[in-house]
């Protein structure tokens, strides 16, 4: 029976660690980025020790049968990692603004990646021929890789999370992205060298 109470004591001890946030949108010590919206933000810039790193983002390729696209193949790169979804009308939207920033950022070091969620895979590929975008997405109807995002809201699509070149997130928007905005934030990054 006293075993049972200092398991129950523990875990407890464990969700109270958990739970407990700083000022700060990213919980500080734990080595890797976990999500929170301080005051219910849906736009959240990182800076200095914010950033926090991303632990590999990986999963099935939708073109390339057989392929995976993982985030660490991008080493030294900036990622715009955008999850989606072809029945998402304002992903529909937001996909060729993405590609316009990675037609003119990838000479600069920048690597747009994809998310498909929730979606049937013909209609995936057709609309990623008819949108002629050209960046790796991976294909993942449950959502499986984006569990390395701890507290992110998975569900909420579009979204999209830029890393900087140590792969560290510096900015995620919980709503659709404009062109103009999103190239203002990855320059910024370029900037940073």
């Amino acid at each position: 029976m006293n075993l049972k109470r200092v398991a129950v004591a523990a875990a407890m001890l464990v969700g109270l660690t958990a739970c407990s946030t700083g000022k700060d949108a990213v919980i500080q010590g734990q080595g890797t980025f976990q999500f929170t919206a301080p005051g219910g933000q849906t736009h959240i810039d990182y800076t200095g020790q914010q950033r926090q790193p991303l632990k590999e983002l990986e999963g099935d390729s939708l073109l390339q049968d057989g392929q995976q696209v993982k985030l660490s193949s991008f080493a030294g790169k900036i990622v715009v990692i955008n999850i989606w979804g072809a029945w998402c009308g304002p992903c529909r939207t937001e996909a060729p603004q993405l590609q316009q920033v990675y037609d003119e950022t990838k000479d600069q070091g920048v690597q747009v990646m994809g998310v498909d969620v929730r979606d049937d895979k013909s209609a995936a590929i057709d609309f990623y021929h008819n949108a002629k975008l050209d960046y790796p997405s991976i294909f993942d109807p449950p959502g499986r890789s984006l569990l390395v995002l701890q507290g992110y809201p998975r569900t909420t699509t579009p979204s999209t999370l830029v890393l900087d070149r140590q792969h560290r997130v510096a900015w995620v928007s919980l709503l659709p992205v404009e062109k103009d905005e999103l190239l203002s934030k990855v320059k910024q990054l370029i900037a940073e060298k």
